[in-house]
């Protein structure tokens, strides 16, 4: 092995230490509790092995759940077929299950939520009903759509995942479609909306 893919090895192997580390620590402690000397101890890694790869333990988080979550847009994105979306979801959320549970409990669900925020960001652009927008409703609809939809699927993860994945994600679309509709075709008035 050369000395380049030797220092990658380490390199990654110190990131699934702390990884698991941080993880074992999670299970007993909110995030804000753990300090970085405890949890280098429990990896069995030195404080520069941390500082290398990461600034905070908010950006070892970051790290682990960021590629997962930009693959299952990048599904949308992409336009994979409606099976394959559902699949990869249903995969992700057996993946993460335990985790996404301590996100919610030791209070760091708001890292999974800036990724998932950053990548409706990046979906909406790219859709058909984008130029229609003026800047202002490309802003707040991005913002509207993005805490919606989270909300959606955290309340369904937290629900027990009891509904199937495909009512979810045609739910999803509705509200998006429906959004669009309002406002490229003018909607309702607030007014009207009172009545």
């Amino acid at each position: 092995m050369s000395a380049t893919k030797h220092a990658q090895q380490l390199k990654q192997d110190s990131q699934d230490y702390l990884t698991t580390a941080l993880f074992q620590l999670l299970e007993t402690h909110d995030l804000h509790e753990i300090k970085i000397t405890a949890l280098v101890k429990r990896a069995g890694v030195s404080r520069m092995a941390f500082y290398r790869n990461y600034e905070s333990l908010a950006d070892l988080l970051r790290a682990y759940f960021e590629p997962k979550v930009t693959a299952l847009f990048n599904d949308v994105i992409l336009q994979v077929s409606h099976e394959k979306k559902a699949a990869d979801m249903a995969a992700f959320f057996e993946e993460f299950e335990h985790a996404l549970t301590l996100a919610v409990n030791r209070h760091f669900e708001d890292i999974i939520r800036q990724i998932f925020n950053e990548n409706m960001a990046r979906y909406y652009p790219k859709t058909a009903v984008w130029q229609q927008l003026t800047p202002t409703q490309q802003t707040y609809w991005v913002a509207f759509m993005s805490d919606g939809v989270y909300a959606i699927w955290r309340q369904w993860f937290l629900d027990g995942r009891q509904a199937p994945i495909e009512t979810i994600h045609g739910l999803v679309g509705a509200f998006q479609r429906a959004t669009a509709v309002a406002l490229t075709a003018g909607g309702p008035s607030p007014l009207e909306l009172k009545n």
